[in-house]
């Protein structure tokens, strides 16, 4: 179980998040929503351990991630928000070399590589250069690179911006079998979307937690009053 406890992170004198705590359980799926601004992608960054908070816990299986940094970074699949590929590479090289660089065992970067392009319906791709790519295409690129080990815990950060709608209806079915390994928390604007397969929805605003909604017990519609009435102080 990956848990946050009561994390606080401050830039130039600037509050961005305080006392944020939450948990999720293996195999989860989580989506925080919330405005630009509101902290979504500094708090994804500290699940990363790419900051430091200024006090509380991140945690995972009881292990503290800070402690023992190396070993819990293995662990993580990472889809950052500006997303960095390697443009005179093609797709099927950049994934062997990031499956390399990661630690995989040589005699397995090919199996791996070729479960995460069909995941990620890319397989005809894989000798494409980069460079030639659309900006949602290199998106399937980096989402296939943040999946492909298997981490055991999966950070999306503004996770469907840049996909069309074809692949933005295939995000639930790509993480009902990545969440077989894995927690996943996702971050965005969409709540419509998210409501569809995040079985928990965080409401961030301010820097802090204002609502957590069981999506399980809503329908689609009720989820999104009680969002915007989260985001805006207003009862739904």
């Amino acid at each position: 179980m990956l848990e946050v406890r009561n994390i606080a992170f401050s830039y130039v004198k600037k509050t961005i998040l305080k006392d944020v705590s939450f948990s999720v359980a293996q195999g989860e799926r989580i989506a925080i929503v919330g405005s630009n601004g509101s902290g979504k992608t500094t708090l994804i960054k500290l699940l990363a351990t790419l900051a430091v908070p200024d006090s509380g816990t991140i945690s995972f299986d009881n292990q503290e991630a800070l402690s023992r940094s190396l070993r819990y970074r293995r662990m993580v699949g990472y889809l950052p928000e500006r997303i960095a590929l390697y443009d005179d590479m093609t797709v099927k090289a950049y994934l062997a070399y990031r499956a390399a660089l990661k630690g995989e065992a040589g005699r397995r970067i090919r199996r791996r590589m070729n479960e995460a392009a069909q995941l990620c319906q890319i397989t005809d791709i894989l000798r494409t250069p980069i460079s030639r790519l659309s900006n949602g295409l290199a998106k399937r690129v980096a989402l296939a690179d943040a999946i492909m080990l298997r981490p055991r815990i999966l950070l999306l950060d503004d996770l469907l911006a840049g996909f069309d709608e074809t692949m933005r209806s295939s995000i639930g079915s790509i993480l009902d079998q990545v969440s077989a390994f894995s927690c996943v928390v996702a971050t965005g604007h969409e709540t419509e979307d998210f409501a569809k397969w995040a079985k928990r929805i965080l409401v961030l605003k301010d820097g802090t937690i204002k609502a957590e909604i069981n999506t399980q017990d809503c329908d689609i519609t009720t989820v999104r009053n009680l969002v915007n009435a989260a985001l805006t102080g207003k009862d739904a």
